[in-house]
């Protein structure tokens, strides 16, 4: 699990300064003020959420610790869904795409209460 969430929370993290230099050099100039912050928003959450696998995956693993787990899994659920969901939209420009983010942001949301529940139960 841990060696998992160092894994995907480094490829986020790099995919997402990819895809910020990408958005500040190339798409500046493509996209509406409105399309580009909403694919700012979606390269910040997915950056604040890549930093927390990797601070997951560097944690102590301990055994019963039920939350760990759930918290990253939860994470990375949100990336897809809540980051995946607004680049889609941005490139595609199919707005029903957003429908989706909030059910991406209620698993980041998920993840931090786990997070929250387990570290408080220590």
């Amino acid at each position: 699990m841990a060696r998992t969430f160092l894994l995907l929370g480094s490829l986020f993290a790099f995919i997402g300064v990819a895809a910020g230099a990408f958005g500040a050099h190339i798409l500046k100039s493509r996209l509406t003020v409105e399309m580009l912050n909403i694919f700012e928003v979606a390269v910040r959450y997915q950056m604040y959420h890549a930093l927390a696998l990797v601070a997951l995956g560097l944690a102590p693993q301990q055994e019963a610790v039920w939350w760990q787990p759930y918290s990253g899994y939860s994470f990375i659920a949100g990336i897809l869904l809540f980051s995946g969901s607004l680049y889609l939209w941005v490139w595609t420009g199919a707005r029903w795409l957003g429908a989706v983010t909030p059910v991406g942001g209620v698993a980041f949301l998920i993840g931090w209460l786990c997070l929250v529940a387990g570290l408080w139960r220590r």
